[in-house]
């Protein structure tokens, strides 16, 4: 079991929130647990995905009130770090899947890189060290842990 951080926007459009549905369902199907910043957008719909089919979500909230999750958090954590919180998700991961995403995203998958961190890109950041995944079935075939 490994503990996947699922980053993004926590406003995106229709097909990445699809996209991050489909990722957040291949964690909960793998068996494994899904870390993210807990808000909405590409958040909400990963933990979606994961929780519709059996899975365990941890939100790390950038506040201090564990209420501001999205209603498909399992786990919130209330940090009252802003996005300083990104070190938590980043560091806590085994490995991180980048949706789409802004300067947010792009601060998780540089603490990743710098911690040695595969991270996979879905419509992300193109940025030397992140490896570019075409589509979610590509990201099962190439993620060993997402094997079933």
């Amino acid at each position: 079991m490994a503990i996947i951080g699922v980053i993004g926007a926590g406003k995106c459009n229709e097909e990445i929130y699809d996209i991050a549905y489909h990722v957040g369902k291949l964690i909960a199907e793998s068996k494994n647990i899904l870390i993210c910043g807990g808000l909405f957008g590409v958040m909400e719909a990963s933990c979606k995905g994961a929780v519709e089919h059996g899975g365990t979500t941890i939100g790390i909230l950038p506040g201090n009130d564990i209420n501001t999750a999205n209603k498909f958090v399992s786990i919130p954590i209330a940090t009252n770090m802003g996005h300083a919180r990104n070190i938590i998700i980043s560091t806590t991961s085994s490995f991180l899947i980048a949706v789409g995403g802004g300067y947010g995203t792009l601060s998780e998958i540089s603490i990743g890189l710098k911690n040695n961190k595969k991270v996979y890109s879905l419509h992300s950041w193109d940025i030397p060290g992140v490896i570019k995944i075409k589509s979610v079935k590509d990201l099962k075939k190439t993620v060993k842990v997402l094997n079933l």
